[in-house]
């Protein structure tokens, strides 16, 4: 990015202050909706328009005025004001995710404590929905990261150029500007060139919002919680004082209900057809199933552990799951008898609570995992209850038709799955824990009244939602550019993940969402060995993260697991961000001879090696001979002219 000139814009004089606020109120609706999509997309629309408003509002210039970048030139056609609330709304909305200098990374960021105005009480303010294009807008900018939000906007809103947009990012405290326009970048085929129109809708203006109020019977609840907490607070002290007091350990998995801020009558409950008349697909479109869903005993006993979990109730939740209790009343998606176990599946909107009551000598349990951006593939099926090497799942309302297949035996037809009027299948295999005999997966078929001819994969991963696979095939082979994952239930996916499903097990239990195995470059082998495929395998968490597997799949071992050549953690790299990826290995020739193969993506048109290895070739491939072993370094040139490195250089 050239050089700018960094200077302070405002004056510290009474025009200079003037002509800020005039810009702030001209420009209000504008500035607003950058500090709206700017915010962190975890929170809830309300809490984002009420910070959004305060942002804007508390960015006028005080005693210290804001170094922003210059204009170019005197005339450049920037305007100096406008500029520098920018940059004081965009470091204002981006510090609300950041974590202070020593703050747990294991816990959430605290809430930063903005400005009391504007407040509003007894309403929730929200935006009003837009249409399937902006909602498909709104799904990629949660998955993007706060600052290429705000250059996304600067950019197609603000018509700013990315040079400018970085600027200003740099300006407000990013520390890779550059970067995070580039990922904004990517978020433009999302978009399409409506881009700006749609971020001028209703659905991203916090400027004109729509009013309801709040759950009416929670505040007179509190209101009589808080007569009653002087008297509570007396009673608490009197009993730690007395000698032979102590708490119960029953209340949250016995016979004797917690009172909690929620109750068995704040749930809510989806109505039985939502699903179908909605174009969010997701949790919030479950009606609530089973056969104990009025039970209140239940219910109250389920809110409670998930409240004030007791030491009688054992709590599992994926990682960078919040443990915390719901601030809202929850969803209630199913309460009944499976295995002759009570189960209550409960919703924030953000993540499922599954509580489990307690059998015998087994304590209560709870199990706690994200789901913040759910469709209608992840929102699918959620695991009950697993034992002895199986596993029930509660199938969404809009699924059709399920059946069971193992990904290792690809030519072998699905069997039919049972699924009960509640939505509860039969018993599933799962894969086992360690070995790889078998790879159980589930075929699942969505409602034409949703979508027409869509099946698609789930495996169980040990979470408490399957994790949804897909499958990108190799550039050529049928494949229109751009290129985006696919269904993996044709024949050619299935005989990809016939031999990657294997390559799985290191992602159990670690809050996965989806995994897409990508075949990028197919290679002809040494001494006419036949052909080989690349393949990137990517998994990406419900935190936004992913992990990459780089495999080889040589034909010399056609039901054999890929070869495992590189892995890479939390990286872009194999995503929409990171579209291109150079990996190497070393292979065994039928002669016994070692060589170096190397293989790039689409657009790698030179692939060079350095180290113990020295050889250079035009193309998507190398294959040089090598020695078994020594440190070689591989990189490739884009049809761009950039140097792209290798995913793995560590080797796996």
């Amino acid at each position: 990015m050239p050089q700018l000139r960094r200077a302070s814009i405002i004056p510290r004089s009474r025009s200079a202050t003037d002509q800020a606020e005039t810009a702030l109120l001209e420009q209000y609706t504008g500035l607003v909706r950058l500090a709206y999509l700017t915010l962190p997309a975890a929170f809830t629309r309300h809490r984002r328009v009420l910070l959004a408003h305060s942002a804007v509002q508390r960015a006028l210039p005080g005693r210290r005025a804001a170094v922003v970048p210059a204009p170019r030139v005197p005339d450049g056609g920037v305007d100096p004001a406008s500029d520098a609330l920018r940059v004081r709304i965009l470091r204002t909305a981006l510090s609300v995710a950041h974590r202070p200098a020593g703050w747990p990374a294991a816990l959430p960021p605290p809430r930063v404590l903005l400005p009391r105005l504007p407040v509003v009480w007894g309403l929730r303010l929200f935006p009003r929905s837009g249409g399937a294009e902006e909602l498909a807008l709104v799904r990629a900018l949660s998955g993007a990261s706060a600052a290429a939000r705000g250059a996304f906007v600067l950019r197609h809103v603000d018509g700013l150029d990315a040079d400018r947009a970085a600027a200003l990012l740099a300006a407000a405290g990013v520390p890779r500007a550059e970067a995070a326009v580039q990922e904004s970048v990517g978020l433009d085929a999302e978009a399409g060139p409506a881009a700006a129109a749609l971020l001028r809708s209703q659905e991203f203006d916090a400027c004109s919002v729509q009013t309801r109020p709040t759950d009416l019977p929670r505040r007179a609840r509190r209101t009589r919680a808080a007569l009653a907490a002087g008297a509570v607070a007396v009673v608490a002290a009197a009993a730690l004082l007395a000698p032979d007091s102590a708490p119960s350990e029953e209340a949250a998995g016995g016979d004797v209900p917690v009172r909690t801020a929620f109750g068995a009558g704040d749930l809510t409950r989806a109505e039985p057809g939502a699903w179908a008349d909605t174009s969010r697909v997701d949790f919030t479109a479950w009606p609530a199933r089973g056969d104990r869903t009025g039970d209140t005993v239940l219910l109250d006993r389920a809110l409670a552990a998930w409240a004030v979990p007791s030491d009688s109730v054992r709590v599992t939740r994926t990682s960078d799951t919040a443990a915390d209790p719901p601030a809202r009343a929850p969803q209630l998606l199913f309460a009944g008898d499976v295995d002759d176990r009570a189960v209550v599946l409960l919703s924030d909107g953000e993540r499922l609570a599954r509580y489990t009551a307690p059998d015998g000598d087994d304590r209560a349990g709870l199990a706690l995992a994200r789901v913040d951006d759910a469709d209608v593939t992840t929102a699918a099926a959620v695991v009950l209850n697993r034992g002895d090497g199986s596993a029930r799942y509660l199938a969404a309302p809009w699924i059709t038709d399920a059946s069971t297949r193992d990904l290792l035996r690809p030519d072998a037809p699905g069997r039919p799955l049972d699924v009960s009027d509640d939505g509860v299948t039969d018993a599933v295999p799962v894969a086992p824990a360690d070995g790889c005999a078998r790879r159980p997966v589930l075929q699942l078929r969505s409602s034409p009244r949703i979508v027409e001819d869509h099946a698609f994969l789930l495996a169980d991963l040990g979470g408490l939602s399957p994790v949804h696979l897909t499958y990108t095939p190799l550039p050529g082979h049928g494949t229109p550019p751009p290129r985006q994952p696919r269904e993996a239930t044709g024949s050619q996916a299935l005989l990809a993940w016939a031999r990657t499903a294997c390559r799985l097990q290191p992602w159990r239990g670690g809050a996965v969402r989806a995994v897409n195995a990508w075949d990028f470059a197919e290679q002809r082998l040494p001494q006419d060995a036949g052909r080989a495929v690349w393949s990137c395998v990517r998994a990406s968490t419900w935190r936004g993260p992913g992990d990459v597997a780089l495999l080889l799949r040589t034909p010399d071992a056609a039901t054999e697991p890929a070869h495992l050549v590189g892995r890479a953690r939390a990286t872009a790299a194999c995503s929409r961000f990171g579209q291109h990826v150079v990996a190497d290995t070393r292979w065994r020739a039928p002669d016994g001879r070692w060589y170096l193969l190397a293989a790039g993506s689409r657009a790698v048109t030179r692939i060079e090696a350095s180290g113990a290895v020295t050889g250079s070739r035009t193309g998507r491939t190398l294959a040089v001979r090598a020695p078994e072993r020594g440190a070689v370094r591989v990189a490739a040139r884009l049809d761009t002219g950039e140097r792209l490195p290798e995913v793995a250089p560590g080797r796996p």
